[in-house]
């Protein structure tokens, strides 16, 4: 708080001096902030590594699933007709020959044209829509006999046909078409409507329903969508183009870069949990880190290190992941060694997946590392947790102690200000008087001046 007064009586800079003796008096509260600040510094670094876990956990997490380790690719010889997706059932070093002689089709039938999308020109009475050999009737009445009407009727009924209106630009552009739900929804549709000055007419199909056709390796194989799904295991083919006699190569392999890039996540992850506690837990110019002193985090980078060197009996090749290409550096992070990676991946793909997920019913040793980091950093029972409700615990008793001390500061200076003022009062009148009394001393040395002349 600023002070407004100063020593106009005593010639003293009663302002300053009142500022300095709150200063003095401030020091404890400072002492509180800096021990506040310093809380939510290491607030924040906990906060930081409780994320670089939880970025770890989900890196580790994918090296616990076989689907990641035994991720497939598949090359098509070709684009034209047809793409794939693979899933780790595929087989690798499998090769097929693929023909799409058809593709699915659903029925589409195109009425009449009229002249007015919106007029009621059509008679009232029913339409019967016949979908797979059955039957229903849609009711048109005056409120709902334009072409809109009917349009709308007819999906209204979700009968498995929808109906649209599109415009082909002749005097009579408005047309009705009806296309059916899926290659098993063929369908008719016939008038009964009376009475009105336009009809609604319906010819043949423009385009019949119809099964997708395939051929692999020679076998015919039929589809009712262009999704098809089994008739190559663990391969989806997409069709989207028909061209009988005209034979696509598709072959399928593992997808070595995939896994790889799958294991060098999990290892830039796990070095940026490492060097996070390394810097921040470090005595810099005789000064800890902001998490020096906790043993808690020391012992996730202890129990992390032991974890990734302790070996893991199972029936594979591999019992370590320095056996997979994992080097330990000088600072405690790992460096993916790529040759000794690609040689597990290429040779002993089996064997690394044994290692990481697990084998006879054991979890592997990447669920093993996700089961600690989701110990440490749950949100009801983590180490991490605990330490951050400890903090915010402190930083609430130390802003209520601040509390208190200011309104007690306040106070004080106010009661300062009192002092000083009354002591500048004091003065003020001493110096009246002093001023009186002096004024009266030379009056009275005049007067007995005067007297002796």
């Amino acid at each position: 708080m600023t002070i407004q007064f100063g020593g106009l009586a005593t010639g003293l800079d009663t302002g300053t001096i009142i500022e300095k003796l709150m200063e003095l008096e401030r020091q404890p509260v400072k002492r509180l902030e800096n021990d506040k600040t310093w809380l939510n510094n290491r607030l924040k670094a906990f906060t930081d590594l409780d994320t670089r876990l939880k970025s770890l956990g989900e890196a580790v997490n994918k090296l616990r699933k076989a689907d990641t380790l035994l991720q497939r690719s598949v090359k098509l010889s070709s684009d034209d007709c047809c793409a794939a997706t693979v899933s780790s059932s595929a087989q690798a070093g499998a090769s097929y020959r693929v023909e799409v002689v058809a593709l699915a089709q659903v029925q589409k039938s195109v009425a009449d044209g009229v002249a007015s999308r919106t007029e009621h020109s059509f008679g009232t009475g029913s339409l019967t829509l016949t979908v797979g050999g059955e039957s229903q009737n849609i009711e048109i009445t005056e409120e709902n006999n334009s072409l809109q009407g009917i349009m709308e009727a007819i999906n209204s009924a979700e009968l498995g046909v929808t109906a649209a209106i599109i415009n082909d630009g002749t005097d009579t552009p408005f047309r009705l078409v009806l296309t059916g739900r899926d290659v098993d929804s063929d369908f008719s549709l016939t008038s009964s409507l009376s009475g009105g000055t336009d009809s609604l007419t319906i010819g043949s199909p423009v385009q019949e329903a119809a099964r997708a056709h395939i051929r692999v390796d020679g076998i015919d194989i039929f589809s009712n969508s262009n999704t098809v799904s089994e008739a190559i295991p663990g391969v989806t083919l997409d069709l989207f183009r028909a061209e009988a006699g005209k034979i696509t190569d598709l072959s399928v392999s593992v997808d070595r870069e995939s896994i790889k890039q799958s294991i060098e996540s999990f290892a830039k992850e796990y070095n940026e949990v490492i060097r996070f506690i390394t810097t921040q837990s470090t005595r810099n110019e005789g000064k800890g880190g902001i998490l020096s002193g906790d043993s808690g985090v020391s012992t996730i980078k202890r129990r992390l290190q032991t974890m990734l060197t302790t070996p893991f009996a199972n029936s594979g090749v591999f019992s370590t992941l320095s056996e997979l290409g994992f080097e330990t550096q000088k600072d405690g992070t790992l460096k993916v060694n790529d040759k000794r990676l690609s040689e597990a991946v290429d040779n002993n793909l089996d064997s690394m997946v044994k290692l990481l997920v697990g084998d006879g019913g054991e979890e592997g040793m990447a669920g093993r590392v996700r089961e600690y980091v989701d110990s440490m950093t749950s949100s009801s029972t983590g180490m991490l947790k605990g330490r951050k409700d400890s903090i915010n615990s402190n930083i609430r008793k130390i802003d209520s102690r601040i509390e208190s001390m200011e309104m007690r500061l306040e106070k004080r200076q106010k009661i300062l200000e009192s002092q000083f003022k009354s002591m500048e009062t004091l003065v003020n009148g001493l110096n009246a008087q002093s001023s009186y009394l002096t004024q009266q001393m030379n009056m009275l040395s005049n007067m007995m001046n005067g007297g002796k002349k």
